[in-house]
């Protein structure tokens, strides 16, 4: 275990590089620089001025060189300043990271708290009208476009009813925890509907593909009880395909929901990153993507660890797929 863990942390410090130098490359390789963009804002720059800018920013030297600077800075834990908010990146980013924690953490969990027992419940009923509903409500949920579910929310619980808060996180105003949970209602309402209706079907699938194998009809021959066969057999290893979506969703946690957020304006990582692209931040947008990335790789390397505890016969000594 602590070898092949060993081996994942430098295979991710590989992929942490890599993509760190095709982020900077992409976002070097955009039309303009936060120079140029100081300058269509202020016209009483001059070309000296311009040409001083970039020297002290070291905009005026070759990509590679400028991404060498970037990582050895990053390294020692200086990640450049934030142009759109004129602080340090990491100050801007880590607010971002915690609200999305917060909206995309609780949706997940409420979402599989919801689809694991509806999914097994759909699969028991296979076939049935139980089923049948269930299905297609699933479609539904995962066909709806997340803008208009959002919309709606807002148009009958806030418009309509005024019941709830249309966006925001309530900390601007000074509101207390019960302030804040009100902003959070319909954005992890919008959230767990989506992921409501994606997981309950792999939920569904996975389970009517255990429930057919041999070892389970062998157990039922055997006098075990239905609840046994079901939760202690069964739902073990349809958890397995389960838990690959859920290690994608810890990525999908810290890049954020960009519409969700962007209709409810909730501060989070997805609208950060797409604001800072677009103003041309690159130490705000690297940082964020690096973020992701690591996310990302520490979401996998949990599944792999998951798969072995989940089945016995996966070794992570061989590798995953063992």
């Amino acid at each position: 275990m602590t070898h092949y863990i060993l081996s994942r942390v430098f295979q991710s410090l590989l992929v942490l590089f890599f993509v760190s130098f095709v982020s900077y490359a992409l976002i070097g390789l955009m039309p303009g620089d936060p120079i140029d963009l100081m300058l269509t804002s202020d016209p009483n720059m001059t070309a000296e001025d311009v040409a001083r800018l970039k020297a002290l920013q070291g905009l005026d030297k070759p990509l590679v060189e400028r991404y060498w600077n970037w990582l050895l800075g990053a390294l020692q834990g200086d990640f450049g300043y934030s142009r759109l908010y004129l602080q340090p990146a990491e100050d801007v980013l880590i607010p971002a990271v915690w609200n999305t924690v917060k909206l995309v953490g609780i949706a997940t969990a409420l979402s599989l708290l919801i689809a694991i027992p509806v999914g097994v419940f759909a699969a028991l009923k296979h076939r049935t009208w139980v089923d049948y509903i269930i299905s297609f409500t699933a479609f539904v949920g995962f066909s709806t476009p997340a803008f208009w579910l959002a919309l709606m929310l807002i148009l009958v619980f806030s418009v309509t009813l005024g019941w709830l808060p249309a966006g925001g996180t309530g900390q601007a105003e000074g509101g207390g925890f019960w302030v804040q949970a009100q902003h959070l209602v319909l954005p992890v309402i919008s959230l767990t509907v989506l992921n409501v209706a994606s997981h309950s079907r792999y939920v569904r699938g996975t389970m009517l593909e255990v429930l057919r194998q041999d070892y389970i009809r062998t157990a039922i021959a055997k006098g075990a009880s239905k609840t046994r066969v079901v939760f202690a057999h069964a739902l073990r290893n349809a958890m397995i395909p389960l838990v690959t979506i859920i290690a994608l969703d810890i990525g999908f946690m810290l890049s954020g929901a960009l519409i969700t957020e962007t209709i409810f304006a909730w501060p989070g990582m997805g609208k950060l990153i797409f604001d800072a692209i677009m103003g041309n931040d690159y130490n705000l947008a690297l940082l964020g993507l690096m973020v992701i990335t690591f996310t990302a790789l520490l979401g996998n390397l949990l599944a792999d660890i998951a798969y072995a505890k989940l089945d016995p016969r996966i070794s992570l000594t061989k590798g995953a797929s063992a």
